[in-house]
Parts: C-alpha cells; sequence; structure tokens
C-alpha cells in the first residue's frame, strides 16, 4: 500500500476516533445535566407542592405538562428545519437568525437535549405531580377508591401524549417559525444588541 493511502486510513481513524470521543463526553454531559436539571426541578415543585392547596397543585402539573410540550415542539422543530431561511435572515441582521443557525447546526444535541433530557424530567415530575393530587383528592373527599388514581393517571397521559402528537405536528409544518421565535429569545436572553 502506498504512503497516501496509509495516511487517508489514519485521517479516517483519527476522525472516526474524535467522533466517538465527542459522543462519550455528550454523553457525559447530558447525564450530569439530567441529574442538576432533575434535581432542582423536582426541589422547586416540592417546595411549591408543599402545603399548596388542589388548584396550586394542578397549576403546577399544567405547567410541567405544557414545559414538556413547548421543549418537545423545540426538538422536533430543530430537526425538521432548513438553514436557508436563516441565512437570508442573518444576512439582513434580523436577531437572532444567528442563534437559530446554531440550534440547527447543533440539531442532534438540542433535539436531544430538548425531547428527552427536559421532555423525560417533565414527564416524571408531573407523574409524581399527580401522585400529590391523587393523595389530596382521596383526603378532600374521604375516599380510597383506586378510581382517583386511575382518572388522574389517565388524564396527566392523555394531555401530554396529546399535547406532543399536536404539537409534533406543529413543529414540523412551522418549523422556521418555531426557530425563528426560539432564536429570538436565545438573542434577547445573551444580551446581544444591535
Amino acid at each position: 500500500m502506498d504512503a497516501d493511502g496509509t495516511t487517508k486510513k489514519k485521517a479516517e481513524k483519527d476522525k472516526k476516533s474524535k467522533k466517538d470521543s465527542g459522543r462519550a463526553r455528550w454523553a457525559v454531559q447530558v447525564f450530569c445535566i439530567s441529574v442538576v436539571l432533575s434535581g432542582a426541578l423536582s426541589f422547586a415543585s416540592g417546595e411549591v407542592l408543599e402545603g399548596a392547596g388542589l388548584a396550586l397543585a394542578f397549576a403546577v402539573l399544567a405547567a410541567f405538562i405544557v414545559l414538556g410540550i413547548v421543549f418537545d415542539i423545540i426538538g422536533v422543530a430543530v430537526t425538521a428545519a432548513d438553514e436557508k431561511p436563516f441565512h437570508s435572515m442573518a444576512a439582513h441582521r434580523t436577531p437572532g437568525a444567528k442563534e437559530a443557525l446554531g440550534l440547527i447546526r447543533q440539531a442532534s444535541k438540542v433535539s436531544s437535549f430538548c425531547n428527552d433530557v427536559v421532555g423525560d424530567i417533565c414527564g416524571i415530575i408531573s407523574g409524581s405531580t399527580a401522585a400529590v393530587i391523587v393523595v389530596r383528592l382521596q383526603s378532600a373527599f374521604s375516599l380510597r377508591s383506586a378510581l382517583i388514581s386511575l382518572a388522574v393517571t389517565a388524564l396527566v397521559s392523555g394531555l401530554t401524549i396529546g399535547g406532543k402528537a399536536m404539537g409534533k405536528a406543529f413543529a414540523i409544518d412551522k418549523s422556521t417559525a418555531v426557530l425563528q421565535l426560539v432564536g429570538r429569545a436565545l438573542h434577547l436572553f445573551s444580551g446581544k444588541k444591535k
């Protein structure tokens, strides 16, 4: 084999090795982010639910369901979006266009974070919040019926799954609009001024 062939194989091997180490690093980062975020959100919801009435408990539950759906929409939109409109927006210095391009270029990581990390954490916390609601409903009505648990679980599942199904269709159809909105929000939070 000639020197060019050996050099090419070595370069390909190095590239594959870098890719594999990048994936491993991302997996470790996702694990750490998940643990911290899950702990923080669980603590916050626990503090809010401590001694809270049913209305507040339902509000917390609704907030986590909506948060999961919103992040699912972002995760799907980033994988469905096309870069072209954002190149044009960036050329016209539209606020948030560069941020949206950055999200599209990191689509697999953004989608993993939005759908897997935030989405799954919201699902877990909404499940534990639903359990708190079941206990409160049972004590409020002096019942120990499994029907209350079944009804609350079915309601939470239906809202989450139905909301995500509608959100996915919306995210695919309106991916540019969704990412434009997310890009603008990131632009505002990054503090970049014109």
